[in-house]
């Protein structure tokens, strides 16, 4: 989902799934012999945290997201209700079977077929660069059906979630269709925002805007039809057709604006959205050898036919001349194709993986502001990696090496980049004893240009502020070094982490004057530094009753750029407690989001809070809660630029009661999708119109 509140609420993926992933009851399974820690809640091996839900937490559950949330996973936060799981503020990759997936999809997943949940806090380079992967293993029996789904409606505004899915099986072959529906409408916020302008000649001016009321909109809906084929310990072949409708995403405030440059005040609004529809098709093989081999390729292919658009009116009050009407409207019609290949060979201590991939973008972007001016850029990315796992007694290691080709060009200016970039990656683990054990993980990653990032046409943002992209930057590397230490208490199991990152050539924007225009333009910065310190408990106050469950994170930044040099500290953490007695699961939760410095901007995500009460009785869940029954929601970001220096608060005031009912109906025996041990990854672009 885009920006916007959480009810609102993958960069390329190479990955394939590690070989202590199950394959399907179909497919034998090869899972290395190494030394786990064992715990009842957790098992911490050397490369993820595994959890084995327990009897409570499946019969607590209708669907794979409100088990994910019954398991408590200290750092993770799961919201059902809203469809979002985050960690420490960010987007976690999730997979079934080691097939990337969607909420959606884990939405669809019935409790009782999830065998283990798989965090993997430090993913290799299989993934290709995600931050954090979790992976539902789901069981594979042999025939029957099943009908599930959920309604969520507020009772106070037009927000909701649908969803419903039917699996049928015959033999070797499975159909499943799918649907989900989001509905965000009219919910109501509004915006401060305070600026001071400086000109390099040292001339000053300000602007205040009050907030006068406003609106976002953020509805989509998603289809999914898939066959799966599945010949026991030979082939797996899957064919899915999905698609993605978004039919408004808009963000709409108004204002009164004072300004140090009028002697009156005058009326704003400022609105920007986007609406478009993303087919796509995929095909997955799957073909196992002999001695331990296994051959796999996927192939991902998607059209984005859309468009994005923003609006910037200022009005004398009560007149009908406009001071001001700068208006964007970008159409996208923009293609994406990625195909993956990758080998897999396993021994008893020890297993080599090694693949390549190669992804391309064809954008073309219709300026209809300008006449109808059309821009066309092409993207090609090819990635190459090997990384081998070894277990000595106490010790496992892990070592790799990926190298990945990045290049881009525009058609009509002729404007582009191309380079090579290395991403070595190292895991060290180590087990004290069972209650005890020590990882150090050394990762890195490429982030390449975005469309918006790169393509050079000046887009105006408002009466004298433009945006204009950069088709000089280069894809930046960023490194990663973390040290984390699990432990086992009685009634508490914890980790306590250190993580050091640098991105010494960040993609960051940068400000500059032309002569009374303000740009925006992006730069290879000299680069951010942070130094994060966490802890993430989860605490049985009353076994099988009562449950706690958090994380928190300080984290001091430093980010250096052309004519700036700053930094910033602040902590943030997310705390949820679960009460489960007689059917009844009462469950609160609040988050407060990170603060984040990328270029010269502070910006933070949303402060959350949230009550859930769910009774559950056989094939039925009913549940009622409040989304921000305590505090105000808000979310915002300040500029620290000498040219610019703002802060911005988007808030509301609502108190969004809810009423939400799923089932789940089944028929033989379920046979799940059939597992991906690699999914080729990657969306087609969209480009990105004005706004502030």
């Amino acid at each position: 989902m885009k920006s916007g509140l959480p009810l609102l609420l993958a960069a390329l993926s190479c990955a394939v799934a590690s070989a202590q992933t199950e394959l399907p009851d179909s497919i034998a399974a090869q899972e290395l012999g190494e030394i786990v820690i064992e715990a009842p809640k957790v098992i911490h091996r050397a490369d993820m945290d595994v959890y084995h839900p327990s009897q409570s937490a499946t019969d607590n559950a209708k669907n794979g997201v409100q088990l994910l949330a019954n398991l408590m996973i200290p750092s993770l936060s799961v919201n059902d209700a809203l469809g979002t799981i985050t960690s420490a503020g960010a987007a976690v990759q999730v997979r079934i079977n080691g097939r990337v997936a969607t909420v959606e999809q884990v939405r669809n997943l019935l409790p009782e077929t999830i065998k283990r949940v798989e965090w993997i806090e430090n993913p290799g380079l299989r993934y290709n660069g995600a931050t954090t992967v979790l992976n539902f293993i789901v069981t594979n029996p042999t025939v029957g059906g099943a009908v599930m789904g959920n309604v969520m409606q507020a009772v106070n505004d037009a927000f909701g979630n649908y969803n419903a899915s039917v699996k049928l099986n015959s033999g070797r072959s499975q159909i499943e269709v799918g649907a989900y529906y989001k509905l965000t409408q009219n919910l109501k916020v509004y915006r401060t925002f305070e600026e001071t302008f400086r000109k390099p000649d040292g001339e000053t001016f300000t602007r205040r805007e009050t907030p006068q009321g406003g609106h976002l909109d953020n509805s989509y809906g998603q289809f999914w039809a898939s066959y799966n084929y599945i010949k026991s310990d030979t082939t797996i072949l899957v064919v899915e057709a999905r698609g993605m409708h978004e039919p408004s995403s808009k963000n709409v405030y108004h204002g009164l604006v004072t300004a140090s440059t009028s002697p009156d005040d005058f009326l704003l609004t400022e609105s920007d959205g986007s609406k478009g529809t993303r087919p796509t098709l995929s095909a997955y093989l799957e073909q196992h050898l002999t001695a331990n081999q296994i051959l796999v390729v996927d192939f991902k292919g998607q059209y984005y036919d859309g468009r994005t658009y923003s609006d910037y009116v200022e009005q004398r009050p009560g007149a009908f001349d406009l001071l001001t009407d700068v208006h964007t409207d970008i159409r996208d019609r923009n293609q994406l194709y990625a195909i993956e290949a990758d080998y897999i060979k396993n021994w008893s201590k020890s297993r080599l993986t090694a693949g390549a991939s190669y992804t391309a973008n064809r954008n073309r972007s219709t300026y209809e502001n300008l006449g109808g001016e059309v821009f066309h850029q092409r993207q090609d990315k090819v990635y190459f990696f090997a990384e081998y796992f070894q277990r000595l007694n106490r010790f496992t290691f892990t070592a790799g090496l990926g190298a990945q080709y990045t290049d881009f060009l525009f058609r009509e200016t002729d404007l582009g980049n191309s380079s090579w970039n290395i991403r070595p990656q190292a895991a060290l683990s180590y087990r004290l004893n069972d209650a005890h054990q020590f990882r150090l993980n050394f990762e890195s990653w490429q982030s390449t240009p975005s469309l918006a990032e790169t393509n050079p046409t000046p887009q105006q943002i408002d009466g004298f502020q433009w945006r204009v992209g950069n088709a000089n930057i280069k894809t930046a590397t960023s490194y990663m070094l973390t040290l984390r230490y699990n432990f086992r208490l009685p009634r508490v199991y914890a980790q306590f982490g250190v993580r050091a990152f640098s991105s010494p050539d960040a993609i960051t924007p940068l400000l500059f004057w032309e002569g009374d225009n303000l740009v925006t333009t992006y730069e290879n910065s000299r680069g951010l530094q942070n130094l994060s310190f966490f802890l993430s408990p989860q605490i049985e106050v009353i076994p099988g009753w009562l449950d706690l469950s958090g994380y928190v994170q300080w984290r001091a930044e430093r980010m250096r750029g052309t004519g700036y040099n700053l930094t910033s500290n602040a902590w943030s953490g997310y705390g949820v407690v679960q009460l489960r007695h007689w059917g009844f699961t009462l469950a609160a939760q609040y988050i407060r989001s990170q603060r984040d410095l990328w270029g010269e901007q502070i910006s933070w995500g949303e402060n959350l809070s949230h009550v859930d009460l769910t009774y559950n009785v056989k094939h039925w869940n009913f549940s009622l809660g409040c989304i921000m029954p305590f505090g105000k929601y808000e979310k915002g970001s300040k500029s620290l630029s000498q040219y610019n220096r703002n802060i911005k608060h988007v808030r509301s005031d609502m108190r969004l009661f809810y009423l939400a009912v799923n089932f789940n109906f089944q028929w033989g025996r379920q046979k799940n999708k059939a597992n991906k041990l690699i999914n080729v990854g990657g969306d087609a672009d969209s480009s990105k119109a004005g706004g502030r």
